[in-house]
């Protein structure tokens, strides 16, 4: 599959004569790393919402993974799900869950048995320096910590696609590197597709990647 996301004259809203997002146009690829940054209320969160279905499009063409967003059905939904892993910026973990089940939650949806979901679950906590606290709750964890939990989650059911929306935005310098650098180690070690929508890209990232700048609705590519 050589394009991940393609999206051709996209648009999003909320009210019918409010438009978000006005004739997005762009293209991801299998493996890019894709930043989308912009001022608050830019549309990127909404954009990002597209992706997985979570909003509906408005008209316009939307292709996530080989689905037609612009016309899909419930089930068809679900199985673009299973391609993507998402991380939110408020980490979106169930508190009253261990760390190793929050890991776990993707797979147990998905039918896989208990011992495949520990396995998993094990790997993913020791790739994000976190098995030493695999049953812990995520209220007594630190930002960071939280958030690698959240990132191992994405993670788990080794997706095409992840969605990072503000990943860093509440974290400290160190948590952030440490979330950067396990993003561009994914991409390295599974091909996912990354894609990020943030306020500020770390200047220190040391990889190629595309950028597209969000002002009024309207994508526009910084080379």
């Amino acid at each position: 599959m050589s394009n991940i996301i393609q999206a051709q004259d996209l648009i999003l809203s909320y009210k019918e004569d409010e438009f978000i997002i006005k004739k997005c146009n762009l293209e991801v690829k299998q493996n890019d790393f894709v930043f989308i940054t912009g001022k608050s209320g830019s549309g990127k969160s909404t954009f990002i919402k597209s992706l997985y279905g979570e909003i509906k499009v408005r008209s316009g063409n939307l292709n996530v993974c080989g689905f037609d967003l612009s016309d899909i059905s419930n089930s068809q939904l679900n199985l673009l799900r299973k391609h993507i892993g998402v991380i939110f910026q408020d980490y979106k973990l169930i508190n009253e869950w261990s760390v190793e089940k929050n890991v776990m939650l993707p797979l147990i949806i998905a039918g896989y048995s208990s011992q495949i979901c520990k396995q998993q679950a094990s790997k993913l906590l020791k790739h994000v320096k976190l098995l030493h606290k695999s049953q812990k709750f995520p209220l007594e964890l630190s930002g960071g910590e939280q958030q690698r939990v959240a990132m191992a989650r994405a993670l788990a059911h080794n997706p095409l696609l992840i969605l990072a929306d503000e990943p860093t935005g509440n974290l400290d310098d160190y948590s952030s590197e440490v979330i950067w650098n396990l993003l561009k180690s994914v991409r390295q070690h599974i091909g996912s597709t990354i894609f990020v929508a943030t306020h500020r890209i770390p200047s220190t990232l040391g990889i190629d990647y595309k950028h597209y700048f969000l002002d009024d609705g309207v994508f526009h590519e910084v080379s």
